[in-house]
């Protein structure tokens, strides 16, 4: 059975970047998940298959949780070529919000033993993190030198942050609420610039070239 076409929960425009999904801001959260779902392995799923395509979600007045953002990403993901740029509402306040977090901000210098700094947003750290140096940051860390100290990104509970940098030795890192493995344990053994990210509640270590693949709606992910 298709989906009701009196009132269509989920809408999908092409555009010139790619795929537009907008999601009916007037109707139950569930209700638009149905359809999204039906659309994208029924009535759309031929359509849909082929190259990797950008996707934007628009989800106009509508405040969607991070739990809710994330129902949405994982359901389009299971489409292997869509990939997630964005997912937007119209809210007040939304795109100053938005351009806040995606602001990213440099500073350097050397942080050592007994120093922290605190951070909101993005930052591009252009030096080292000694030992003992704490770096705290709402949004990603990128440490273009070596990171032997301790990084904290997400720290309003932002599982979506990342760290990054070009040698990735630190005591500690913590992502939102979930502290690192101890570094020894990682089985990096090159000097290649690595992130850590949260996968499936637990944080990982990779090469940061595989950014773009396993964070696709990543800022500093996308292609």
């Amino acid at each position: 059975m298709s989906a009701p076409e009196t009132k269509h929960r989920v809408t999908i425009k092409g555009v010139k970047e790619g795929l537009v999904f907008v999601i009916d801001d007037s109707c139950p959260f569930e209700e638009a998940i149905q359809e999204l779902t039906h659309k994208l392995d029924k009535t759309h799923s031929t359509i849909l298959t082929g190259p990797a395509v950008h996707v934007q979600v628009r989800l106009g007045k509508r405040t969607a949780t991070e739990s809710e953002k994330e129902t949405i990403k994982d359901i389009i993901g299971r489409k292997s070529n869509l990939l997630v740029q964005s997912i937007e509402s119209d809210e007040p306040g939304s795109d100053k919000r938005e351009q806040q977090l995606n602001r990213i901000s440099v500073l350097k210098g050397i942080v050592r033993s007994g120093q922290t700094i605190r951070h909101e947003g993005h930052l591009l750290y252009l030096g080292d993190i000694n030992p003992g140096g704490t770096l705290l940051c709402t949004g990603d860390i990128f440490v273009l030198g070596a990171l032997r100290g301790m990084a904290h990104a997400g720290i309003d509970g932002n599982d979506r942050a990342v760290i990054a940098a070009s040698y990735m030795r630190p005591t500690q890192l913590r992502i939102a609420d979930v502290i690192s493995r101890p570094p020894d344990e990682w089985g990096i053994e090159d000097a290649t610039m690595e992130f850590a990210y949260i996968h499936e509640g637990k944080m990982e270590i990779d090469k940061i070239n595989q950014l773009h693949r396993l964070r696709p709606d990543h800022p500093f992910g996308g292609t």
